[in-house]
């Protein structure tokens, strides 16, 4: 009697463990945004908290999570790996696929190493601290210690490689065109500036626009919250753009239903300047305005919260994107949303465009956020975002992101490594090409898809 009742315990905790694995699944999937109050995680965000959420020392606590969602650490061998990056072969491009540049992914050129940048860039990010001291002292502080110890979740396979390096560029612009992307939103600072943790950027910019030619992709430019953003010197900042920049032939423009090619711009954190300012670069009467100058563009701004949809309208902007690859994170990113917010797109003349990534986890900086982790579920996440954005015959789709490490929205190729102190995630039992292929995948399906409802079928003016 007595083994019975053992027999049947055992049973009794296996059935509960199961049921409570397949509900964690099925929230990961589809995370139901208001089961979580109010939106959670928007403490990250600007002026929503003084945190910015765009992007830290590896700790060991961290590696258990991560190894139970996507790890199996059976099959790790070696105690670590050098990846040196590919080199460039010659371009046929008969051999990849059509590109779709209804299709664009959030491109980043702020890593660096000591073989090209004299020091390690991005890929020592500090930890973050959490703005609650009682909640900061739990977790660890410091910076992470590159090539072994990086600031990410994953392990690319080019290694802590350098955005300055052409083979590096190259190799990642070839991922891209095998994916069928056909647009790379660059991450972009004016020329003095640069982000908080890395070096300016905008010196690359030519040979990004010179590789991307190569394979007949387009760049945008992603506009960053540089310091004391406002309508000035945003027109100060577009204009540089467009001068130096837009007469390149992979510089991107969209053609309007208008029949207009217009450059576009996305606005990250667009919300944490008020309307009025906006107003005056992006309404024909503002004092700033570049409407209906040479300098005019498609202009699209984040949407994060829901009140936020009237701050475009006021401000001027040509559209929205939703950029944050976890589903429920924001009002934008929950796909839940998505049919609405198209609605309300299609009655204001605004292009919508929604942003999908193959998942999240950003514990490598920010430790204490684990409720914001997204699972990949071996890319199941990222294909059901993608089958969401689909089902509201979007004129454009973004992809969050080629290559940001530091937030585990990758798409770019990753690796299993292993070293004394640090499992890093990994894509098996795919191979290091999951997302790309997925990619790829489902940008055929979107390019044949929108033959059936879209109206501007041509592609961008070079």
């Amino acid at each position: 009697m007595a083994k019975f009742r053992r027999r049947t315990c055992i049973l009794l905790s296996l059935f509960i463990l199961f049921i409570f694995s397949l509900m964690m699944g099925l929230k990961i999937l589809w995370p139901n945004a208001a089961s979580f109050g109010p939106p959670f995680g928007l403490d990250l965000l600007p002026e929503l908290h003084p945190l910015n959420a765009h992007s830290g020392n590896k700790a060991d606590f961290q590696r258990s999570d991560r190894i139970n969602m996507e790890t199996n650490t059976k099959a790790l061998k070696g105690a670590g790996m050098t990846v040196l990056p590919a080199k460039a072969s010659e371009v046929n491009l008969e051999e990849l696929p059509p590109l779709n540049y209804f299709l664009h992914a959030f491109y980043y050129s702020w890593y660096g190493n000591p073989q090209f940048d004299g020091k390690y860039i991005h890929w020592n990010h500090p930890v973050l601290e959490h703005w609650d001291p009682r909640i900061a002292k739990n977790y660890p502080q410091g910076q992470h210690s590159p090539p072994d110890d990086i600031g990410s979740s994953f392990y690319p396979e080019l290694g802590s490689y350098s955005s300055r390096d052409p083979s590096v560029i190259e190799t990642h612009m070839k991922q891209m065109r095998s994916a069928s992307i056909g647009v790379l939103a660059l991450s972009w600072y004016p020329p003095d500036s640069r982000d908080d943790n890395g070096e300016a950027t905008d010196h690359l910019v030519p040979t990004i626009l010179d590789k991307a030619h190569k394979y007949n992709l387009k760049v945008t430019f992603h506009i960053e919250p540089y310091s004391n953003r406002d309508d000035q010197n945003m027109h100060q900042n577009i204009k540089y753009i467009i001068d130096k920049y837009g007469n390149h032939p992979a510089f991107y423009r969209y053609k309007t239903r208008t029949g207009h090619s217009l450059p576009m711009f996305y606005v990250y954190d667009s919300y944490i300047t008020k309307p009025t300012i906006w107003a005056n670069l992006l309404t024909p009467s503002g004092s700033q305005s570049v409407r209906s100058s040479p300098y005019d563009g498609l202009f699209i701004a984040l949407l994060v919260e829901e009140k936020h949809k009237n701050d475009i309208l006021q401000s001027g902007f040509d559209g929205i994107y939703t950029y944050f690859a976890t589903n429920g994170f924001t009002y934008g990113s929950s796909h839940q949303n998505w049919n609405n917010l198209k609605s309300f797109c299609e009655k204001n003349n605004l292009i919508f465009i929604p942003s999908v990534g193959p998942g999240y986890i950003d514990t490598s900086i920010r430790p204490w956020n684990t409720q914001n982790t997204r699972n990949r579920v071996n890319g199941k996440y990222y294909e059901v975002g993608l089958s969401a954005a689909l089902q509201t015959h979007p004129s454009l789709i973004s992809i969050t992101s080629f290559n940001e490490w530091h937030e585990g929205t990758q798409i770019e190729k990753a690796v299993p490594k292993r070293t004394a102190n640090t499992i890093y995630l990994d894509y098996r039992p795919h191979k290091p090409s999951l997302y790309l292929e997925l990619t790829r995948k489902w940008s055929e399906k979107f390019s044949k898809e929108r033959m059936t409802y879209a109206l501007d079928q041509q592609q961008p003016a070079s």
